[in-house]
């Protein structure tokens, strides 16, 4: 088994650093392409996914949003949620044509806020063969109303205007931290971020961009490609309830996995069942 450090050049001449990990045995290989949630960088708990994928004779590709870590990107820490899935399916079009890999057998794997991309790419996009999607973010406005009160919304969407009418100016897009000193986001960040040059910060309108993204509505056009969603049962970051919701406006075939656990255990103490669930599912409808 190799891993290969890769580039992907994208339309706009953005370059996205990327690793490619490819099985033993003769190819070309079925291909999971796999991103990582809000502000996280792909050192920061993909490898173990992608081993385990590895392992059972499929490749992966994983790599870094544009913005952050080391790829290119102007406007550093934003995430804008309908670039990243535009990115994503050009990175679909460097796996199909990479020599190693099998065009007809790409499968998509995202989590939390990369959940909801491959839901999206799903729907729109016949290329896929099958889609994982692990503790995703199935409506922006939801997982917000979820970390902002509504008294205290106002004044945070006048910020946000108040950010936008500084950039017409020419001013630095304003930045927050993506979590406070305490909490289940601190604990995840500084357990799997350790040592990877990840930054507690994202620009303002992140957060703006996130209000507008409800994955949930493009549910019903996902089918006939075949769905797996892995939700947590006790989810705070992301809310359950939408998640299930939005699974069930999904069509056949479709499974679902309901873990025990909190948003971030999957990467962690579940980490065990998660990829399990995920490999049995691609071997299932890539057939490496």
């Amino acid at each position: 088994m190799q891993t290969h450090d890769i580039s992907l050049s994208m339309a706009d001449k953005v370059k996205l650093a990327g690793k490619l990990y490819l099985p033993d045995g003769p190819g070309p290989y079925p291909a999971v392409v796999m991103s990582h949630g809000f502000s996280a960088l792909m050192d920061m708990g993909l490898d173990p996914f992608a081993k385990a994928f590895q392992k059972a004779g499929l490749a992966a590709l994983i790599y870094d949003h544009r913005n952050f870590g080391h790829s290119d990107g102007d406007i550093r820490q934003e995430v804008d949620p309908w670039q990243q899935i535009r990115d994503m399916r050009e990175v679909i079009s460097h796996a199909r044509i990479h020599e190693a890999l099998d065009s007809t057998r790409i499968a998509l794997w995202g989590t939390s806020y990369s959940g909801g991309h491959v839901l999206v790419i799903g729907a729109v996009d016949r290329r896929i063969s099958c889609i994982v999607s692990q503790v995703p973010v199935t409506s922006g406005s939801g997982a917000i109303e979820r970390m902002i009160t509504a008294p205290e919304m106002s004044s945070f969407l006048n910020t946000i205007y108040k950010d936008y009418d500084d950039r017409a100016r020419g001013h630095p897009a304003t930045t927050m931290p993506v979590y406070q000193s305490e909490g289940e986001t601190a604990k995840w960040a500084e357990a799997l971020g350790e040592g990877t040059g990840y930054l507690n910060e994202i620009t303002l309108r992140s957060r703006d961009l996130w209000l507008e993204y409800e994955p949930w509505s493009f549910m019903h056009r996902i089918s006939p490609t075949p769905l797996l969603m892995i939700v947590a049962a006790n989810d705070t970051r992301v809310p359950t309830r939408d998640q299930l919701e939005a699974y069930d406006r999904a069509l056949e075939p479709k499974e679902l996995l309901l873990l025990d656990c909190k948003h971030y255990d999957p990467y962690m103490s579940r980490l065990d069942e998660a990829s399990k669930a995920a490999c049995e599912f691609f071997v299932k409808h890539l057939k490496p």
